[in-house]
C-alpha cells in the first residue's frame, strides 16, 4: 500500500523558511509556504496569505487537508496561529502565543530570568524616556540597548559612552517604540543552546557560536546574526547539560505552572565568560535566519516524525535523545550597502545557498537587496575544512558593495 504524501505549511517568510522547506522536500513531503517571499516562491508553491492572518490560514489548511503546519515566524506566533489552530482540531508545531510572550519580548524574557533567578546581565526596562535617561547616568558602559521586540531596520546598538546612549534611546522613543531594554554589555564568547520541546520534556538540539556584530574582530553594528558554527566546540557538555537543567527546565516548568505549556524549538542565548561561566541573554522562538541551515544540515532525525510526536503528546515516550550527524556547519551572511546590484556566481557555489528575497531584472539575473542577501553554509567532517570550503565558495559570489564577516571560526571575543 502506497503511503500518502504528508502536506505541510510552513508559516513565514524568510531564510529560516526556505531552510525549512529544504528540509521537508528531503522527506518527500508537499510543501506549501505562505506567505513566502521572492526566492521562495521559485522554488516552492506559496500562499498569497499574510503571517499574522491566522484565520486565514485555519481555512487554507482544513480546504487544503494539510498534515501539519509548522510557524516559525514571529508575527504568526503573536497572533496565536497554535491557538487558534489546536482549538480547531488541527496538527501544529508551535508555541502558543502566551507561552512565547517571554520568547518574542525582550522584557517579558528579563523579568521571567530575574523571577526565576536565572543569571543574566543587570538591566532596565523604561516606557518613560526620562527614566531611561537617569538610568544611564550610573549605568555601566558599554550598555546594550533594544526594543522591547525585533523590528525591522536597526532595533539594537552596543553604545560606549552616555552620549551615544542617550542618542540612541531618543531615536527609539522618536520612532514610537513604547518601551526599550537596556542591560550591561558582558564580554565573552556567544553562544546558543537549542532545544525541542512539547512543553513538558525538553531534549537538547545542538550548541551554535554566534557573530553578531557586523565587522571583523567583532566591531561595527550589533544585527540580530551574521554568522556561526555549529556545533559550537568550546561549549562542553556540561555547560550544555547546565543551559538544559537551570535554565531550560526552569522556564518550562514555569510555564506549564502558569497553565501555559510551551511547544516547538526553544533557543537560549547565552554568554560564556572568562571565569568558565555563563549568564543568559534571552530567547528565541525558533531556529534563526543566520544559523538554520546550519542546524538542519546536522540533524539525523526525521523532523516530520519528531515534530508531529510533539504536537501529538508522545515525545517523551518516543525520544531519549535527537541524534546528530558527527559533521560539523559554518555559515556566512553575505550583506549589501544598497539594492539593484547583478549577483554573479552564484551557479558556482557548492555551499547550501538560502536567500532572504532576492530580486530578478528583466535579464532573469539575479540583484541584491538592501541589507542581508544570502546566507551560505557549508557542512563537513571537520571544522576547519567547512570553514575553508565555506570561504571559497564567498569569493566565488560577486556583486557591488559587497559586505561579511572573514573572521568566523576565529578567536574574536573582544569588543
Amino acid at each position: 500500500m502506497q503511503l500518502k504524501t504528508k502536506k505541510i505549511l510552513i508559516v513565514g517568510s524568510s531564510a529560516k523558511e526556505f531552510a525549512l522547506a529544504k528540509k521537508f522536500e528531503d522527506y518527500g513531503c508537499e510543501i506549501v509556504v505562505a506567505p513566502g517571499n521572492s526566492a521562495i516562491k521559485e522554488k516552492f508553491e506559496c500562499a498569497d496569505i499574510r503571517e499574522n492572518n491566522v484565520k486565514e490560514l485555519l481555512d487554507f489548511a482544513l480546504e487544503n487537508a494539510v498534515d501539519l503546519t509548522i510557524a516559525s515566524s514571529e508575527s504568526a506566533i503573536k497572533s496565536d496561529i497554535a491557538g487558534l489552530f489546536q482549538n480547531n482540531g488541527q496538527m501544529i508545531f508551535a508555541p502558543t502565543a502566551s507561552s512565547a510572550e517571554a520568547f518574542i519580548s525582550r522584557s517579558a524574557a528579563k523579568k521571567l530570568l530575574y523571577k526565576l533567578r536565572i543569571p543574566t546581565p543587570r538591566f532596565g526596562i523604561f516606557d518613560k524616556i526620562q527614566n531611561a535617561y537617569d538610568y544611564l547616568k550610573t549605568a555601566q558602559m558599554p550598555q546594550v540597548i533594544r526594543t522591547d521586540e525585533t523590528v525591522e531596520g536597526r532595533d539594537r546598538l552596543v553604545c560606549t559612552t552616555f552620549a551615544t546612549s542617550k542618542t540612541f534611546v531618543d531615536d527609539l522613543f522618536c520612532r514610537g517604540e513604547e518601551k526599550v531594554v537596556l542591560e550591561d554589555f558582558v564580554y565573552g564568547h556567544e553562544f546558543t543552546v537549542y532545544a525541542v520541546t512539547d512543553g513538558y520534556s525538553a531534549l537538547p538540539l545542538t550548541s551554535v557560536a554566534n557573530y553578531k556584530f557586523m565587522e571583523d574582530g567583532n566591531g561595527g553594528i550589533l544585527t540580530s546574526g551574521i554568522g556561526a558554527f555549529v556545533p559550537d566546540y568550546k561549549i562542553s557538555k556540561e555547560i550544555e547539560n547546565s543551559v538544559m537543567h537551570n535554565v531550560v527546565n526552569n522556564v518550562l516548568q514555569a510555564l506549564e505552572k502558569k497553565g501555559t505549556p510551551y511547544l516547538g524549538i526553544f533557543g537560549v542565548d547565552c554568554v560564556l565568560k572568562d571565569d568558565g561561566r555563563f549568564v543568559t541573554l534571552g530567547f528565541k522562538p525558533f531556529l534563526s535566519d543566520h544559523d538554520a541551515q546550519a542546524v538542519l544540515n546536522l540533524v539525523d532525525e526525521n523532523l516530520l516524525t519528531l515534530f508531529e510526536a510533539c504536537a501529538v503528546g508522545s515525545f517523551a515516550d518516543d525520544y531519549e535523545v535527537i541524534n546528530m550527524s558527527e559533521n560539523t556547519s559554518v555559515s556566512c551572511v553575505l550583506s549589501a550597502r544598497c539594492k539593484g546590484k547583478v549577483i554573479e556566481g552564484l551557479e558556482l557555489v557548492e555551499s547550501d545557498i538560502i536567500p532572504f528575497a532576492l530580486n530578478k531584472n528583466g535579464y532573469m539575473e539575479y540583484e541584491t537587496i538592501e541589507g542581508k542577501n544570502l546566507v551560505l553554509t557549508k557542512t563537513a567532517k571537520t571544522l576547519s575544512r567547512a570553514k575553508k570550503e565555506l570561504y571559497e565558495d564567498v569569493d566565488v559570489v560577486k556583486f557591488e558593495g559587497k559586505k561579511y564577516r572573514s573572521d568566523i571560526c576565529e578567536q574574536v571575543e573582544k569588543f
